[in-house]
């Protein structure tokens, strides 16, 4: 995996958040998790998520530079729709 790409979110949900994120694409692809630290592997690219008291770590690891893209899109897209209560500031770096 060549390009990798970082969001951190403040959120006192960070546990439930990627619980659920993790649940329900578990569905579709292979995912494993703890309230602490989940992956979600993708066929384009792999996510990695940690949580604690104050935030939710989404990192994007793909091969490409348009992968990278899909995978920031389509985890930004669900954490806003779950999280749909919140203003959460989503910046990947």
């Amino acid at each position: 995996m060549t390009h990798k790409t970082e969001a951190k979110i403040e959120t006192a949900k960070a546990s439930s958040y990627l619980q659920q994120l993790c649940k329900h694409f578990g569905h579709k692809v292979e995912t494993s998790f703890t309230p602490e630290a989940g992956s979600i592997i993708f066929p384009f690219g792999t996510a990695t998520l940690k949580a604690d008291d104050s935030h939710l770590t989404m990192t994007a690891e793909t091969e490409t530079a348009e992968d990278a893209e899909r995978l920031k899109k389509v985890m930004a897209s669900h954490l806003e729709r779950f999280a749909f209560r919140e203003d959460l500031a989503i910046s990947w770096s």
